[in-house]
């Protein structure tokens, strides 16, 4: 079956460009033109990856974001007309996958389309295969399932959540810079000004149940980066 994308965007003639492209790339494309319609229709029809603008009738794509998000598994790609950090924070904050700034290429939204599913999809092999997965103490996280316990309790990720995690877990002891973690996970380097990664580490650590103020799990290296460390899961 054709994956499945509602593409919420209230521009008509620019919509229907769009999801005309992507059909061509074999995606079935559903339109939904308001904000406040988009809600229900993602949680009854459950797409498998919805591209949502931030500027909308009837409510914006943030509130949609906020209001499906608890009950909504699958990836949002939000679109915003502002390259401005407020806006991508805000939405990565809200539990979005990821953002694109507009105007975007076609292929360009294409291309970070199929990066999201693939980091999406569960990996092959058997559960337990060698690198599967990592414990920590009371912590496990799974590539296979893409799960992560902690204390034997589930931790409910978002797609992007779970791939910086993992990506932190494997090199755990290692220090990753802002730079090293975005050419892995986005295929782009560290402008200087992107926050994307600090807003999705500040809701790991909550997540973690890591202090805000003093984090010992997922630790700041002033000037260098990130550090997932080996202890501290008891």
């Amino acid at each position: 079956m054709s994956t499945r994308i509602l593409l919420v965007e209230d521009d008509d003639r620019l919509a229907e460009l769009t999801a005309e492209y992507l059909r061509k790339n074999g995606f079935a494309v559903d339109i939904e033109a308001r904000g406040d319609a988009a809600e229900p229709r993602i949680l009854e029809t459950r797409p498998d990856l919805v591209v949502l603008d931030i500027m909308l009738p009837g409510q914006d794509g943030f509130a949609v974001c906020r209001a499906v998000r608890p009950h909504y598994d699958g990836i949002i790609l939000m679109l915003t007309a502002r390259d401005e950090d407020i806006d991508q924070i805000l939405g990565l904050e809200l539990g979005a996958d990821d953002y694109i700034t507009k105007p975007v290429p076609p292929r360009l939204l294409l291309a970070r389309i199929k990066a999201l599913l693939r980091r999406a999809a569960p990996a092959g092999g058997e559960e337990g295969g060698e690198g599967d997965s990592l414990t920590f103490g009371n912590f496990r996280i799974s590539q296979q399932t893409r799960s992560a316990m902690l204390a034997g309790e589930p931790i409910d990720l978002t797609t992007a959540e779970f791939d910086l995690l993992w990506l932190l877990a494997r090199h755990a002891g290692s220090i990753l810079s802002r730079d090293d973690l975005l050419q892995q996970l986005r295929g782009i380097g560290f402008d200087g000004l992107d926050r994307s990664i600090d807003a999705r580490i500040s809701r790991l650590r909550k997540k973690l149940n890591d202090d805000p103020d003093n984090p010992t799990r997922i630790k700041t290296v002033r000037g260098k980066g990130y550090l997932f460390s080996r202890h501290d899961w008891q």
